[in-house]
């Protein structure tokens, strides 16, 4: 089924059983995830070392579908094993001197416009929850769907709690999201960028692809999807 197209600069209407749907990584942040950016972080700070890359590193060896990072992405070995109160308290000084001053103006004016027209702005991503929480309140965002990474006895055990909000995870978390609050998906909004977004963007009725990568370009062209670069 090919979803209606959205005009150039949409016409929203105020309502609030409308939500838009940002993914972050490579949409909202244009290039490397903040997760990764998190990662360099750390090792800088001295958190993180070669210890920790080996093993991530091996595990995906060990895991690894052709040319897919999926592995690493459900797998947070550089987290294993370290405290929380170790290195959650870093996320915010991170995400706002690394982060926030790298949001693309084209993303900032999307939110913006869904803002003033009344309807929920949901952020929605595999970057971790801890990450996305300063951010979301840094855009005054709803609600953020993140990657929950789980704890055990005052520890980071390296495993996320599921659904893991990518492909058919972040599917649920939108449809659950709906049926709770009473979004209508079918005048909703959704922004992505790569194959992990293209079950959210067929939830809704105003798909929109941001900085395409892997394959996602021709797969927008394929479902009759509009592509926009914000840089």
């Amino acid at each position: 089924m090919i979803a209606p197209s959205p005009p150039a600069v949409p016409t929203l209407h105020r309502d609030r059983c409308i939500a838009a749907f940002f993914d972050v990584d490579n949409t909202l942040l244009p290039g490397a995830a903040i997760e990764v950016r998190f990662f360099r972080y750390l090792w800088h700070k001295g958190h993180v070392g070669s210890r920790e890359a080996r093993r991530s590193l091996w595990y995906l060896l060990q895991h690894l579908p052709a040319l897919s990072l999926h592995p690493l992405r459900e797998r947070k070995l550089y987290l294993e094993g370290k405290r929380p109160a170790e290195i959650e308290p870093l996320a915010a000084e991170f995400v706002h001197s690394e982060v926030c001053p790298r949001l693309s103006n084209a993303s900032l004016a999307a939110l913006e416009r869904h803002r003033d027209s009344g309807h929920h702005l949901v952020l929605i991503t595999g970057s971790l929850d801890f990450l996305i929480a300063p951010l979301a309140g840094h855009l005054k965002v709803d609600l953020a769907l993140a990657a929950v990474p789980e704890r055990r006895d005052g520890r980071y055990t390296g495993s996320i709690v599921p659904p893991y909000p990518y492909g058919e995870g972040k599917r649920r978390l939108v449809e659950t999201f709906a049926k709770e609050t009473g979004i209508a998906l079918q005048d909703s909004y959704a922004y992505g960028d790569s194959p992990g977004d293209v079950d959210t963007l067929r939830l809704v009725g105003h798909p929109l692809v941001v900085n395409p990568i892997r394959g996602m370009g021709r797969i927008a062209r394929r479902e009759g999807w509009r592509v926009e670069r914000w840089e």
